[in-house]
């Protein structure tokens, strides 16, 4: 089986198995992290039109070009901003899943005021409070999103959350989508290759998947 026979057929698969666990509507975001060219654009041969970045740099190098032949393409940066990439990374992405503090908030504002475009934000939330990962603490999420409404102007649509390695992720999904209700946001990104049945199960309306998709990330050269 080709490389291209296989993504094909792990879109097919997961896309079942989101149909299966009642999560036929969720959006799948193919994280596309380290892809080499002939992986992404199977999955795009497939059908697949939703992908996820970790890095803006990377993200410009996969898409520039073939988002002018696709415009029906929509971005998701997944991985950490720094706030000096705000303006490119507004100018690239569709949807900024990590907006995890007041000052990336500032610049967001800044580079959409400056670029004259919108985009959709989801706040990450660090649901295990772990002190390596970013994201707003569970207890100041709702007054986050909040405030990167009113003060900063952005169009905050949902949550999303990494849960600790080491735990079930099944509570932590639950108290994502209790603080999406709280908030008023509609969106919960929540659940990756491992666990994104049980994301679906608890709400997920997003789950993002690479290795599910792509298959085991080719080594670094």
């Amino acid at each position: 089986m080709t490389g291209a026979d296989e993504v094909a057929r792990n879109l097919a698969e997961l896309r079942a198995a989101l149909a299966d666990a009642g999560g036929a509507g969720v959006t799948l975001v193919a994280a596309a992290k380290a892809q080499p060219d002939e992986r992404l654009d199977a999955a795009l041969a497939a059908g697949q039109r939703v992908f996820g970045e970790n890095y803006v740099r990377e993200a410009e190098a996969h898409w520039a070009e073939r988002r002018a032949a696709l415009p029906e393409l929509e971005l998701h940066l997944i991985g950490p901003l720094q706030t000096n990439k705000a303006k490119d990374a507004v100018r690239l992405f569709d949807v900024i899943e990590s907006l995890d503090r007041e000052r990336l908030a500032a610049a967001l504002a800044k580079a959409e005021a400056a670029t004259g475009l919108r985009r959709c934000y989801c706040v990450q939330v660090n649901t295990g409070e772990e002190p390596q990962k970013a994201g707003i603490p569970p207890t100041e999420a709702v007054a986050f999103v909040e405030r990167a409404r009113t003060v900063h102007g952005l169009d905050v649509v949902g949550l999303m959350a990494i849960p600790p390695a080491d735990e079930p992720p099944g509570p932590h999904f639950a108290l994502l989508a209790e603080l999406a209700d709280e908030a008023g946001v509609a969106w919960r990104s929540m659940g990756m290759s491992g666990d994104y049945l049980d994301a679906v199960r608890l709400g997920a309306t997003h789950v993002r998947i690479g290795t599910g998709v792509f298959g085991a990330r080719p080594p670094k050269t």
